[in-house]
This record gives structure tokens, sequence and C-alpha cells, in this order.
């Protein structure tokens, strides 16, 4: 999604609450929505927080420094150097 197409998004979702602001029985189903689709967002097993990543990232260094990382050799598919690490595809 372009900067452009978010923006109008944004704006819309916004004049949209200003109507649903006008009735506090709307309000209270779009909050409800609002945290169940924020739930979803928090429940996401892939997600990891900036200072999980940079961790992780460190540790891949660390690993590279003791030589215990595995190089794909030129031609080489992923596949081959799997196999060629010890693991069965």
């Amino acid at each position: 999604m372009t900067a452009v197409q978010l923006n109008a998004m944004n704006a819309q979702i916004w004049r949209d609450m200003a109507v649903i602001a006008e009735d506090e029985s709307m309000m209270r189903r779009v909050a409800k929505y609002i945290r169940k689709v924020a739930k979803e967002m928090m429940d996401d097993p892939t997600s990891m927080s900036k200072e999980e990543f940079y961790a992780m990232i460190e540790e891949g260094e660390r690993a590279y420094e003791r030589g215990e990382t595995t190089r794909l050799l030129p031609g080489e598919s992923v596949t081959d150097m799997l196999r060629r690490s010890g693991y069965d595809v």
C-alpha cells in the first residue's frame, strides 16, 4: 500500500469515527472490535520485540564468529546445502 493510499484510509477512518462517536452503543461495539483485532496482532507467534530481534541477530553473529554456520556453495541449491548439513530434506 502506498503512502497516499494509507493516508486516504487513515483520513476515512477518522471521518467514520467522528460519526460513530455520536452514538455510545456504537462506540462500545467499535472499541470491542478494536480490542479483538489488537489481541490478534499481539498473539502472533511470529512477532517479536525489537530487543528480541536484535538479540537474535547478535547471536547469529556470535555463531558466525565461532564458525558454527554453513555457507551456500556456488551453484548449490538451498536443498543441497541442507542435505550437506545433515538435514533430511
